[in-house]
């Protein structure tokens, strides 16, 4: 008995929709495709550390590395190689103390390394996280009262003198991620008086307190001796939370808005975009989203590629304009191989 054929059954007498028609070659596929990733769209942090003096693997992030600062220009170049949008830069002091000092100092590791790569002829955009946690010898995001709680508006004095300080020694963007409320509007009055009126504030403005964390803090050594961030970070639980955070930060000055983290928060990132479509969105695919790719990659219970792509892809499908990732070297990679 012969197989049947689209012959034996037409169905019904008027034309039939088809989406399959669209789907049968690749450059079909490409002609209808609504969103896609390319390198342009791609923030890579970067880790840049005084302590260590050769580069040092992330033990819990594999391909992740903490620069000495020598060689930070060969990281900063090779995203510039890559066609990526920008490199996000974290400090690691060899000095910590109660009010992170070295977050703000002239000499400081961020300060330090943002003029080496200005002076190396980097002409890429750097953004500059600015945040207390990795400065601090108890590794909280702010000052601290003598019970252990957070000092909020103790804490925007060095948070803005921290941008300031970061702009002027090359930064194009400053990142206040300490979730305190007022560091926008602390940061962008201290920019402006400075003369700084053109620097953009990209604020980590609906940051979860979430478990998601934890390599970075290995990264970065910046975990809190004690205690957590769930009195500063939003609720996992709050969806109508972190949009009074986005409107607190949009009414402070806040020229762009961000949702950390990436997977978990995908009702946020499409949320957000619905209730600012005028103001740019970033997602910052974290730590612990990388960990997972790379270990379940690694066991070969995932196509490490084709699960990358298809994450970033889902980021700007729910509506952000950029992606921060450690993946995005190798995204941009895959993404020159690719024809399909």
């Amino acid at each position: 008995m012969s197989s049947p054929t689209e012959t034996d059954n037409p169905g019904p007498p008027w034309p039939r929709a088809r989406p399959r028609r669209l789907r049968r070659t690749a450059p079909l596929r490409a002609l209808v495709r609504e969103h896609a990733i390319t390198p342009d769209r791609l923030v890579l942090p970067l880790f840049v550390s005084e302590v260590d003096v050769t580069l040092a693997e992330v033990p819990s992030m594999p391909g992740v590395h903490r620069w000495p600062l020598e060689r930070l220009p060969e990281a900063a170049a090779a995203a510039r190689d890559a066609g990526l949008a920008a490199i996000l830069l974290f400090g690691i002091p060899a000095h910590k103390d109660a009010r992170g000092s070295e977050a703000s100092a002239d000499d400081g590791i961020i300060q330090r390394a943002l003029r080496k790569l200005r002076e190396s002829g980097h002409d890429g955009l750097i953004i500059a996280d600015v945040c207390l946690c990795e400065y601090t010898d108890h590794g909280h995001c702010g000052l601290l009262a003598d019970d252990g709680t957070i000092l909020n508006d103790a804490s925007l004095e060095r948070l803005a003198d921290t941008a300031v300080s970061q702009v002027r020694a090359g930064a194009d963007i400053v990142a206040p991620s300490a979730m305190m409320d007022g560091q926008v509007a602390a940061i962008r009055g201290a920019l402006d008086a400075a003369g700084f009126e053109e620097t953009a504030i990209l604020s980590y403005s609906a940051k979860f307190a979430s478990a998601y964390y934890w390599p970075f803090r290995d990264a970065a050594g910046g975990a809190p001796k004690f205690g957590d961030r769930r009195s500063h970070q939003v609720d996992p639980g709050n969806a109508r939370e972190a949009l009074r955070e986005h409107a607190a930060d949009v009414a402070e000055g806040a020229d762009i808005l961000m949702v950390k983290p990436g997977l978990a928060y995908l009702d946020i990132v499409r949320r957000t975009r619905e209730a600012f479509p005028d103001h740019p969105l970033a997602v910052y695919n974290v730590s612990g989203e990388y960990s997972m790719v790379k270990a379940a990659a690694e066991r070969g219970w995932l196509d490490e590629r084709a699960t990358v792509l298809e994450t970033l892809l889902g980021f700007r499908r729910a509506g952000a304009d950029f992606v921060i990732t450690y993946h995005a070297l190798d995204a941009a990679r895959w993404l020159a191989e690719s024809t399909d």
